[in-house]
């Protein structure tokens, strides 16, 4: 096994998982089977129960873990299928140790950092990685080992220690480092401080960078990488430029421009590691179709306008695995895509009385977009604005894409406005129960205990009879059932279900018992759907998927040319 770790420096947040993501690309085009692993320093057991605002995305996983964002890029960029254990936090660990040493595992010794936890951490990694993750079903490779937060926080010193510890456990010529830096520019000048200040940080802690990963706004002069290679103690072919892109889907090929594998090689020995020769046709073949998915992008003219109408639309990364599903799909659609952010709260009417230029600004968005989607949300503020631009795409026949929150909203939108139950509601959203709770909450979820508590993970749903007119079915190609990956407390309440499909609202999939709502589609309409389930965790780079690209598709008006084919 070969263990490729990707540490960061000086700040946070400056590309470690997309560089780490990459260089797990270009082993898997080369033919090797690929895994990775994630280690956040903080506290949580999970990041389920944190706010989208401070931390970005909670991605899902098949097995329901709710883990950090950057294993979502791992599984689209390396077409990977992992579990919650590839995510790796301190409240894991700690609670680990602690359990062993309440059944007496550490008898008569006193549990400490050193070496406790750091073998805890050791063991976790070389565990997990040996896990298939692949529908080869066989041991990984090469693990990719990302240490979230920067080198010389509190927070990372036990994973520093232990990754210390575990280059030697291994062997040196099984472990490689790359360390990822940023590289300021300061009136005009490109700043190797920073760099040099953080590799010696590394260094004095026992590790050494084989790579150095300069991120930067602009290419780097020759000097500037001659000046990082001396004072870094790494040879000038050692110290990378990952400045910025047009599109994210160009950073492998950067890299691979740079001999990445071919310097990881030296270190690792991987001419003693040879790939089945099916493995590496495959990766031949991925690789091509990634170097003409980057080309196709660059050529791309013809624009798609899509709003996006969020709660956590300050923090872009709440959305993350939206947008890249959105990009999937603009890139098989060969469409440039604009992402115009609107703030739920904004359309609504309260906002027209305290903030004028934020609710016209926010109308204008709206009724000026080729597509409307409102993804997931937890809560009660702004979706009435939601509910408003739900109604505006019914209406006005826009494209509409709801995820999870978006279906519910889409439903009490539709029962309000065309079937008269003006007072519809979710429980969620009102302090006391409604009239009409069009929205419930599902008997099974503890309302005490919220971390990992929800409808997690991969589950089917049932394409019901007499669908075969769905678009979304279509799209599909005409399957019985699905498997995507939920997160919820909430769903269509049972009870209504029977008024709403005859008022013209139809739930063409639901669960595999028939009791709850999955998809809602309408038929007189471009393309109005909504999902329960989140789709954009198992979109693909080059496997879109299926609910957004028929919305991208139809926001581009070529989805009927789509089906046809």
């Amino acid at each position: 096994m070969k263990f490729v770790v990707v540490s960061g420096g000086v700040i946070s947040g400056i590309g470690k998982g997309v560089i780490a993501s990459s260089t797990g690309l270009l082993f898997k085009t080369r033919g090797y089977k690929v895994s990775a692993i994630k280690i956040d320093p903080y506290m949580n057991i999970d990041a389920g129960t944190m706010s989208p605002l401070e931390h970005g995305e909670v991605f899902v996983l098949d097995d329901g873990g709710e883990v950090d964002l950057d294993l979502g890029n791992y599984e689209r960029y390396l077409d990977v299928t992992l579990t919650r254990e590839n995510n790796i936090t301190t409240g894991k660990i700690y609670s680990h140790v602690i359990e062993r040493e309440r059944k007496g595992d550490y008898l008569g010794k006193t549990v400490q950092v050193v070496p406790h936890i750091t073998n805890a951490i050791q063991d976790w990694i070389e565990r997990v990685a040996k896990i298939p993750v692949d529908d080869s079903d066989e041991e990984p490779d090469v693990c990719i080992v990302e240490l979230g937060g920067t080198v010389g926080d509190i927070e990372s010193a036990p994973f520093v220690e232990a990754l210390r510890q575990f280059q030697f456990r291994v062997g040196s010529e099984n472990f490689a480092l790359i360390h990822v830096s940023l590289v300021p520019v300061v009136n005009g000048e490109q700043k190797t401080k920073p760099t040099q200040v953080a590799v010696r940080d590394l260094r004095g802690l026992g590790l050494t960078p084989d790579i150095v990963a300069c991120r930067c706004t602009q290419k780097l002069e020759a000097s500037t990488c001659e000046k990082i290679s001396m004072f870094c103690h790494v040879g000038p072919d050692q110290v990378l430029v990952v400045h910025d892109l047009s599109s994210i889907y160009h950073v492998p090929l950067l890299l691979d421009q740079q001999k990445i594998i071919q310097q990881l090689s030296k270190k690792l020995h991987l001419e003693n590691l040879t790939p089945k020769e099916s493995f590496v046709s495959k990766g031949t073949a991925l690789w091509n179709d990634w170097k003409l998915l980057t080309s196709t992008h660059d050529r791309m003219f013809e624009g798609v306008n899509i709003v996006l109408v969020g709660k956590y639309t300050h923090l872009k990364d709440s959305y993350i695995s939206v947008i890249k599903a959105l990009e999937h799909s603009a890139l098989r659609c060969q469409r440039k895509l604009t992402i115009n952010w609107v703030e739920a709260t904004d359309l609504e009417v309260d906002a027209s009385e305290t903030n004028r230029v934020n609710f016209h600004k926010a109308w204008h968005n709206v009724c000026s977009a080729d597509g409307i989607l409102v993804p997931g949300g937890f809560g009660s503020r702004g979706t009435e604005g939601m509910v408003a631009a739900a109604k505006w795409a019914r209406e006005n026949k826009v494209p509409y894409l709801g995820i999870c929150l978006g279906l519910q909203i889409a439903v009490i939108e539709y029962a309000r406005n065309v079937m008269g139950i003006t007072d519809a509601q979710s429980e969620e959203l009102v302090p006391e129960p409604p009239a009409n709770p069009l929205v419930v909450f599902m008997p099974e979820v503890s309302k005490t205990h919220l971390g990992g508590t929800m409808r997690l993970g991969l589950r089917p749903t049932k394409f019901q009879a007499n669908t075969e007119w769905s678009k979304l079915r279509q799209l599909y190609g005409g399957v019985d059932t699905v498997h995507e990956r939920h997160r919820h407390r909430y769903e269509i309440n049972p009870k209504y279900v029977l008024e709403l499909e005859k008022a013209g609202l139809d739930f063409v999939g639901k669960d595999e018992r028939g009791e709850r709502m999955e998809i809602l589609e309408l038929k007189n309409h471009p393309y109005f759907v909504g999902t329960q389930y989140h789709p954009e965790y198992l979109s693909r780079v080059l496997e879109p998927s299926k609910p957004y690209l028929g919305f991208l598709a139809a926001s581009s008006g070529i989805l009927d040319a789509m089906l046809k084919k």
